[in-house]
């Protein structure tokens, strides 16, 4: 019983979670349906009848960094369809499950399954639940997402992202210089896009600092 009532409060911090960011009513069949299948997939291989004991929690909650939020709502949108199944998302991963938050992602690819932007953060959600392994099915997602639009930076842009994090800097980079090629040239989010990489590559981010400490300064004007 210990068990369902751990479920339980689990899937009370979730609900609590969207209803905090005001996650859309007509919405509300993705997170439920991930709740049920979370629930049967409990019932089915755990052991909920068992008696509680001492295990060792999450090791770590990586947090949604800023910048890259930034960047996603200059990429895709803000007030669009987009954008509410990146928030609900975004709460799942602030809540340590991944696995949920790639459930919503999913739940999204299939109610717009020509949508560029769901795909890459379905491949990107992927990732992340798999531990940063860049897995068939994440691979498939982002490759679904470039051809669909060839032409946006977005796909290639988390692509880069997912690559970074499993360890491939090279194929990282080569993503990423496809995004800045597609990017427009005046877009206002260019310089987080940026610093997204520059976290995440630190050799790039050391070369760029040895670039700028090896400018030579400008002269003083009389």
């Amino acid at each position: 019983m210990m068990g369902w009532l751990v479920f339980g409060v689990f899937a009370a911090v979730a609900i609590g979670l969207l209803l905090l960011i005001r996650f859309p009513w007509r919405f509300w069949t993705v997170p439920a349906m991930a709740l049920m299948l979370a629930a049967a997939g409990y019932a089915w291989q755990g052991q909920p009848g068992l008696p509680d004991h001492p295990v060792q929690g999450v090791a770590s909650v990586r947090p949604l960094d800023p910048d890259l939020v930034a960047v996603r709502e200059g990429l895709f949108g803000r007030f669009n369809f987009d954008y509410s199944y990146f928030m609900a998302a975004d709460a799942m991963t602030r809540a340590g499950a991944p696995q949920l938050a790639s459930t919503i992602m999913l739940g999204a690819v299939r109610k717009a399954p020509g949508d560029a932007g769901l795909w890459a953060g379905l491949g990107l959600a992927l990732t992340e639940h798999d531990g940063d392994q860049l897995s068939p099915a994440a691979k498939f997602a982002f490759d679904k997402a470039a051809t669909l639009n060839p032409s946006h930076p977005g796909p290639p842009f988390y692509h880069g992202i997912a690559l970074a994090r499993s360890g491939d800097v090279a194929g990282a980079r080569a993503e990423w210089g496809k995004a800045l090629q597609l990017l427009p040239k005046d877009a206002s989010y260019r310089d987080g896009m940026v610093a997204v990489m520059l976290k995440l590559d630190p050799g790039l981010a050391a070369a760029a600092a040895a670039a700028g400490s090896a400018r030579p300064e400008a002269p003083n004007t009389p």
